[in-house]
């Protein structure tokens, strides 16, 4: 064969078959009007976990430009999702519900009373109960416990203190009470955001 030809130039050879399908099975784009392939991922939103669009890179970048998971949820919704991510959003349960409580119940090893579940000779743990039982702390919570800081509270604050807390924030921080001015606007929507939390938890 003569590599030289003039003939040789004009030899075209088309796609295979496999090209051919690999290209017709591709995925489009699913912007609407788009036709070219939708090679990369973007989430579907909240409620639809794991489940993904395809677009092309144009695309792609607009829908991640003002992609936004928590749009629509307000304040409680947002406080009630804060309080799951605490304990991964998976599910709890409390002390006796489940099958190993029960039986550890059934063998007098629950837990903060009966008998200690091992063998403790230096009475470490018994120390540490009669402990806690003099000083009971009370359980707060992340997002509790950074509302309460918001108001300048304290963990052992209960529902009285935290509402005259509020209430002489709110008189402080408000426009009326400072001539219309609004520069601590900011300051102010924070506590209200941190009374609902404390709303939410059942605190206030």
């Amino acid at each position: 064969m003569n590599f030289n030809s003039r003939l040789f130039d004009r030899i075209r050879i088309g796609p295979s078959e496999a090209e051919a399908v690999e290209e017709s099975d591709a995925h489009r784009c699913d912007h609407a009007g788009c036709s070219r392939v939708g090679e990369f991922r973007a989430p579907q939103g909240r409620g639809r976990e794991g489940k993904f669009f395809l677009f092309c890179m144009e695309h792609v970048k607009a829908y991640n430009a003002t992609y936004n998971y928590f749009a629509g949820m307000d304040d409680e919704a947002l406080a009630a999702y804060a309080k799951q991510e605490e304990i991964g959003h998976r599910p709890t349960w409390k002390l006796g519900v489940n099958s190993k409580a029960a039986r550890m119940a059934q063998r007098g090893r629950v837990a903060g009373g009966g008998e200690a579940d091992v063998q403790d000779g230096f009475n470490i743990f018994g120390s540490r109960r009669a402990q806690e039982a003099a000083n009971p702390e009370p359980r707060v919570g992340v997002v509790a416990r950074k509302a309460l800081e918001a108001l300048n509270l304290d963990i052992t604050a209960d529902s009285a203190a935290i509402k005259a807390r509020y209430k002489e924030l709110v008189k402080r921080f408000h426009p009326d009470a400072n001539g219309g001015d609004r520069s601590r606007e900011g300051t102010l929507q924070e506590i209200l955001k941190a009374y609902q939390q404390l709303k939410t938890v059942g605190m206030v």
